[in-house]
């Protein structure tokens, strides 16, 4: 008899255990609370955001659509209150768009990439090997301006970004201190819609020279080594952005480089989620989820590849949500619990 209740206590306890465990598993510290998120102009970046929307939308938390806003905006909104995080911060690139008082009322937490932002220039192989085009420099001869200038304008057109990016300002920052504004012509229209003018005339058998940066479906589309190569910048020359991390403007064993190391120019940033303080002080699972949450490289690349290819719609993104979620089922749990555990 005392066997029997020996045995019936320890299934009890098990019991209790596994439904704690349960419970635990579908806690929603966020119930109730409505997020108002913020995602980057750069498509290649809206994966990630909504990645993390779904993981707090696991955790209750009701996160409304998110605001599409070019980044000096965002920073500003975000320090106002006005807007909760985004997941699309870039490190030090992005430090010269903060506000004074940024410290103050926003953090940058944990790290999406942690310097697997890349960002260069590349040129289409064929004519790098054509003119021996290993730098910017380079595009001050006559015979490589003309090779690529799509216009006849006399300068070289570059595949460049759009206004209000962060690097937008730094190729501006580069026509200036090397000298070439008379050489290169920075194309600033939006960018997908220049890649995709850019790459249909190199298709054509024409030649490529654009800005990029990883992850991004670019160089998925046009292998560096095989169709396009990066090349260097004449020096490094930081902005006051830069200057923190100069030792990131050089990268060692990047494939498809006309050298090794190769000058690229930008930081090899962090990217970072960018959140109100006050948001993550009053929701503790909301900021641990943001801390721990990390993507590979290769998956952003693949993804956006993915929607490059057409599959680009709000309905399409989130099945690839759903499909990397399934692929890493561990990892999401994982995260998931250290948020609840974090709300307790």
């Amino acid at each position: 008899m005392i066997l029997k209740k020996v045995i019936l206590g320890a299934a009890l306890a098990a019991i209790t255990v596994t439904g704690s465990a349960a419970l635990a598993d579908t806690l929603k510290p966020g119930e109730g609370i409505t997020v108002k998120p913020a995602r980057a102009t750069w498509d290649t970046g809206f994966f990630q955001e909504a990645l993390v929307r779904r993981g707090l939308e696991t955790l209750g938390y009701d996160v409304e659509k998110p605001k599409t806003l070019v980044n000096p905006i965002f920073y500003k909104t975000v320090t106002l209150g006005d807007i909760d995080y985004w997941t699309n911060g870039w490190f030090p690139m992005h430090n010269d768009q903060l506000p004074s008082n940024f410290d103050e009322k926003a953090e940058k937490v944990g790290y999406v990439i942690k310097a697997g932002g890349l960002g260069g220039y590349l040129v289409s192989k064929k004519e790098a090997d054509k003119y021996n085009i290993t730098s910017l420099a380079d595009f001050k001869r006559p015979e490589v301006k003309k090779a690529f200038d799509t216009n006849g304008d006399g300068k070289a057109d570059l595949t460049a970004c759009p206004p209000g990016w962060g690097c937008e300002k730094i190729i501006t920052h580069h026509m200036d201190v090397y000298g070439l504004k008379d050489s290169i012509n920075p194309v600033k229209a939006a960018y997908a819609a220049g890649m995709a003018s850019a790459m249909a005339g190199y298709k054509n058998g024409g030649p490529i020279f654009f800005y990029t940066w990883a992850p991004n479906w670019t160089i998925f589309k046009m292998k560096p080594g095989k169709d396009v190569v990066w090349i260097n910048v004449p020096e490094i020359n930081p902005t006051k952005a830069q200057s923190s991390a100069v030792e990131r403007m050089t990268v060692k064993g990047l494939e498809g480089a006309v050298s090794d190391p190769v000058k690229l120019g930008f930081v090899a940033s962090d990217i970072q989620i960018v959140a109100n303080k006050k948001f993550t002080k009053q929701n503790p699972a909301a900021r641990k989820f943001f801390e721990v949450f990390t993507l590979p490289l290769a998956d952003i690349n693949e993804q956006n590849t993915r929607m490059n290819d057409g599959e680009k719609s709000k309905q399409d993104i989130q099945h690839h949500v759903d499909g990397w979620i399934t692929n890493n089922q561990e990892k999401w749990n994982g995260w998931l619990t250290e948020a609840r555990n974090a709300a307790k």
